[in-house]
């Protein structure tokens, strides 16, 4: 058993990036509301962040391999799984100890906000354990929660859950900020699925590139794509968010370039490759642009 990789392997490092941009943004729009904090506490709340991605992954990457999914998928660099435990079957304990272990450490970081800022906090805190725990064994068996589990967790949670974190109470700027990674973050997984359709569904996994076709689901990423940029312009419009906030947009060419692939090859899992790549772009690019926006703004 290669330790190291049993150990490391299942949090998927090179993706967990996501987090911490979430969580940015959600500082950004406390920073925008003019709380005051602590660099510390800034940093907290971007290891929490990170820390329950670590978690969900490792959760993941243990059901995965003991439902048999990870004999069975086409491996491609953003789905199908790190194939660490199918190489190391008997590092699985291990894992299962890093999923508890990260999630434990969520927790305790959740558990400090919530004794310095107060009781607001803690229907977020509840509903993001619900999302780590829940997503891998029961939401990818319901079609509709599939799709919205990670936009949740995030979107609504990360950036929600930092603004209420770093100021104690919810704001307009935060809700409307967390509904651009509610859809692309929804996006990520959603167009990730698509070259597991087969192997997902052998293990009694539900979700829609399964239950209508790789090809309806690519209107349904479009969609998402759509309201992600439309969510953004209105919040703008409305003077919820500052204008600078506008930057996220920049990514909008991207966008136009993954949903012409995303329907062109919906059902190449060798073509659409490079189209994963762009949607995690955009993801990355698109809320990380907002906060700097954000800060420039204040």
């Amino acid at each position: 058993m290669n330790k190291m990789s049993v150990l490391f392997g299942p949090m998927r490092l090179p993706f967990v990036i996501l987090a911490p941009i979430c969580v940015f943004l959600g500082i950004a729009t406390a920073s925008f509301a003019g709380a005051q904090f602590s660099v510390f506490q800034a940093v907290l709340a971007v290891s929490g962040g990170v820390f329950a991605h670590i978690s969900v992954n490792a959760f993941n990457e243990y059901t995965d391999f003991k439902s048999g999914l990870d004999f069975n998928t086409t491996k491609t660099p953003f789905s199908g799984g790190s194939g660490t435990l199918p190489e190391n079957p008997d590092g699985v304990e291990v894992v299962l100890f890093v999923a508890w272990f990260a999630m434990a450490l969520t927790v305790a970081i959740g558990i400090y906000f919530i004794w310095l800022r107060g009781w607001l906090l803690l229907p977020l805190g509840l509903i993001g354990a619900v999302m780590v725990l829940g997503y891998s064994k029961w939401f990818t068996r319901n079609p509709f929660f599939c799709l919205i589990s990670p936009g949740i967790g995030f979107g609504s949670i990360m950036v929600i859950g930092t603004h209420v974190a770093l100021t104690g109470s919810y704001g307009l700027s935060a809700v409307a900020a967390s509904f651009v990674p509610f859809f692309l973050v929804n996006d990520l997984l959603l167009l990730n699925q698509f070259p597991d359709v087969e192997a997902d569904r052998g293990v009694g996994r539900r979700h829609y590139p399964i239950l209508m076709g790789r090809k309806k689901s690519a209107w349904l990423y479009i969609s998402f794509l759509l309201l992600a940029y439309l969510t953004l312009a209105a919040a703008v419009f409305l003077s919820i968010l500052p204008l600078w906030s506008l930057l996220g947009l920049a990514t909008a060419p991207l966008a136009f370039a993954a949903g012409r692939g995303a329907l062109k090859y919906a059902d190449n899992t060798q073509a659409i490759v490079p189209y994963l790549v762009l949607n995690v772009l955009i993801n990355l690019l698109t809320p990380l642009l907002m906060a700097a926006g954000i800060f420039i703004a204040n």
